[in-house]
């Protein structure tokens, strides 16, 4: 199980009050942790900070725009 105990999660300044948002813990080593805001304790995402960056980065090229 990963220990997510100091981790620091945030919602992006684009958020608004829908309460349709995710909230991601990246201060973490060796893991990033994605869940959503309305269920803080619920299930957390976990990925490699590695596979996270390239989903960042995927995601900023449009590779998932429909």
């Amino acid at each position: 199980m990963i220990d997510l105990a100091c981790a620091q999660w945030r919602k992006s300044s684009r958020s608004n009050d829908q309460g349709l948002c995710i909230e991601v813990a990246d201060n973490l080593v060796d893991v990033v942790g994605l869940r959503d805001s309305k269920d803080p304790e619920g299930p957390v995402l976990a990925f490699s900070p590695r596979g996270w960056a390239a989903f960042v980065a995927a995601t900023k090229a449009g590779t998932f725009d429909r």
